[in-house]
């Protein structure tokens, strides 16, 4: 899987959610360690936290999620 800026993702519930509820994350910045994303609870919203993380969490939040879209 390859991360780009711009990309919209799909949380699985299991995985990453907000009452029960899917989340999309749109990565915002990405560097060589690090994440800079959105989360939002639907995808074409401006609505959002933006939050940063490193690389290997922000993996780890999008196990078992959809690529919606971007780049």
């Amino acid at each position: 899987m390859k991360l780009a800026q711009g990309q919209i993702w799909k949380t699985s519930p299991e995985v990453h959610s907000h009452a029960g509820d899917a989340v999309y994350l749109r990565i915002v910045e990405l560097e060589r360690l690090s994440v800079t994303y959105k989360e939002m609870l639907a995808p074409n919203t401006k609505d959002g936290t933006h939050k940063e993380t490193s690389k290997k969490i922000f993996c780890r939040l999008i196990k078992n999620a959809e690529l919606l879209g971007g780049e």
